[in-house]
């Protein structure tokens, strides 16, 4: 089997391509960046890493849905950062002095190439290999998170780590439906 080509198929992580490592000859591994949410560690593929940077002072957009903290300046660009805490329907990040603000990119909405979004989360870990091996499905319960936001349950280190579908989690698709319907509201109560 050539692996070349199984690296190349592995350039977006989620679904399909866990389908793809599991389903390949010879387990692969793959890499992940490693982070916390309140108590509880997730991970996702570090394919879709740009970089990782302090938190610092966001600018507030109005009309955004709550999980949308507020946008960056990096480097000359205006970057949306959510809040994945909020995202998950839980209550918004405390900011502490390990909070960081991951920026990744994932496909844009209608297939306009790609989207660099900030994820604000409350801890960066390290960056672990999970073998395809180490790797089960989402469960399709039981979980404090919805299940299409799971890619699988990967064992590092001796734990369970939640591999989210990134591609799902930061849809730019729902994130503005999100936003029109907080403007939506937003109008009515000013009505």
């Amino acid at each position: 089997m050539n692996t070349t080509a199984n690296v190349t198929n592995l350039a977006t992580y989620g679904s399909s391509a866990l389908s793809v490592l599991q389903g390949a000859a010879a387990p692969l591994p793959s890499q992940f960046l490693t982070f916390m949410l309140a108590d509880e560690q997730f991970a996702v593929g570090i394919l879709h890493i740009k970089e990782i940077i302090e938190y610092g002072s966001l600018a507030t957009v109005p009309m955004m849905p709550t999980c949308i903290r507020g946008v960056i300046n990096l480097r000359g660009a205006v970057v949306p950062v959510m809040d994945l805490s909020a995202r998950f329907g839980r209550v918004s990040s405390n900011i502490s002095k390990r909070s960081c603000i991951v920026i990744v990119e994932v496909g844009g909405a209608d297939g306009d190439g790609k989207q660099v979004l900030g994820m604000l989360v409350d801890a960066v870990n390290a960056v672990v290999e999970i073998a395809a091996a180490d790797i089960e499905p989402a469960p399709s319960f039981g979980t404090r998170i919805r299940p299409d936001f799971i890619a699988g349950i990967g064992k590092a280190n001796g734990k369970f780590v939640i591999l989210l579908d990134i591609e799902h989690v930061l849809s730019t698709e729902e994130i503005v439906e999100l936003a029109r319907g907080s403007a939506t509201q937003s109008a009515t109560i000013a009505a």
